[in-house]
């Protein structure tokens, strides 16, 4: 009989049992930094741009110069020159007088403001029409406006997106600090597993757990060390964690986390440091394993494809981004059920979903399953949680659907 904690209750127990590892701190080019974890505040020592630029392509005005300006009556400015891309303008503009000045171009001192080039003309005789008056700051980026001298631009713990790496470029930051990635250890286990290239014999199934955790954990970050199939000998089995957990930061055992008399991932796991829980009450992924060999998780997975996908999604991620130091977000799309769902009552259950839009709203198809096929779990495009304490909702209801990967 398994003695199982809530999903809240696991995820409070990873918070106060486990914390960032230290000492993961690597230098990185920035070419190669993309999708790594930030190991410290990004703080800028400069400004981004370093002077005055515009944001069109215009002129540069004295804001109070085209007060009052119209199509009918323009105000007619005296042209002093044209600043090129690349250029500084180090010179001042006088009152009555305008500056050309491309998108992204230097703005001379003296300017406040740029009128587009749409609202002028140029009467070729080295004044300019403006048909349109401006405001101060209109059309204009200031020295500091996006980066300061001490602005956090990026904080400890972010994945670092495309956008970031361009932000890094920006200020010069060439080499970036980066979280290493955290070793994890993978074995599969079961009598019944073969690997995916080899054909299944009566009673047997390829390994699906295997490659498809390998694949979650490498997207996630992780350098996962596979450690193959191992079969249900506890001796053998045993070896192949104390192994694994010599060369990885956590270790992740599939299969044998139930109460049978072949399941020795508990035992296993207990006899070489504590056993922080057995079972949480979810479905699917009730006969979860979690434990700790020093400051290093072991976790027991089901061996069942989609509860195993729901365990490492709902808890051995928001675990190894604990160790990581890494910001854990999860995103949600409000939805409307296409037809009823039941519910297990006492588990919060988790149902896999497809989406389809009606009439400008998402609608979400439940996807019938059930935790040991996997064909289904394949054209999953998100799922969503009923409580505990709900024994179903009916069709029409407004749910909350967390998107795939």
């Amino acid at each position: 009989m398994l003695s199982v904690k809530t999903p809240e209750e696991v995820l409070a127990l990873i918070e106060k049992e486990f914390h960032p590892l230290t000492g993961r701190r690597e230098l990185l080019p920035l070419s190669e930094a993309f999708g790594r974890v930030l190991a410290e505040d990004i703080t800028a020592e400069e400004y981004v741009p370093d002077f005055d630029r515009s944001t069109v392509d215009g002129y540069a005005v004295k804001a109070g110069d085209t007060f009052g300006c119209s199509e009918a009556i323009p105000a007619i400015l005296n042209c002093t020159g044209e600043v090129l891309m690349g250029e500084g303008a180090d010179f001042m503009l006088e009152s009555g007088c305008c500056c050309a000045v491309p998108t992204g171009g230097a703005i001379p001192q003296g300017a406040d403001s740029v009128v587009m080039l749409e609202y002028t003309e140029d009467y070729g005789d080295g004044s300019i029409g403006i048909a349109k008056s401006a405001a101060p700051g209109q059309n204009l980026i200031f020295r500091g406006d996006d980066v300061y001298p001490g602005k956090t631009v990026l904080k400890k713990g972010r994945v670092l997106s495309s956008r970031d790496i361009g932000a890094l470029a920006a200020l010069g930051r060439v080499q970036v600090p980066v979280v290493k990635k955290l070793r994890v250890g993978l074995i599969s286990t079961g009598d019944e597993l073969v690997p995916p290239e080899e054909k299944p014999g009566p009673g047997q199934v390829r390994d699906v757990n295997g490659p498809m955790l390998s694949a979650m954990l490498g997207a996630f970050g992780a350098e996962v060390i596979s450690c193959g199939i191992v079969k249900d000998d506890e001796a053998k089995l045993r070896l192949t964690v104390e192994r694994a957990l010599k060369e990885c930061d956590a270790v992740l055992l599939s299969g044998g986390s139930s109460v049978g008399v072949k399941d020795a991932a508990c035992r296993i796991i207990q006899s070489l440091g504590e056993l922080l829980l057995h079972g949480i009450a979810i479905k699917p992924g009730k006969p979860t394993i979690m434990g700790r060999a020093g400051e290093k998780p072991l976790v027991g997975l089901p061996g069942h494809p989609v509860a195993a996908w729901f365990v490492t999604e709902l808890f051995v991620l928001p675990l190894l981004s604990r160790l990581m130091g890494r910001e854990m977000k999860t995103y949600t799309v409000p939805a409307r059920l296409t037809e009823s769902v039941s519910a297990n009552h006492g588990r919060a259950q988790y149902q896999c979903v497809r989406l389809e839009e009606r009439s400008g709203e998402l609608w979400a198809e439940p996807i019938r399953t059930k935790s040991g096929l996997i064909g289904t779990l394949a054209g999953a495009e998100g799922f969503f949680c009923i409580d505990r304490d709900c024994e179903g909702l009916p069709q029409g209801a407004e749910i909350q659907i967390t998107t795939g990967e």
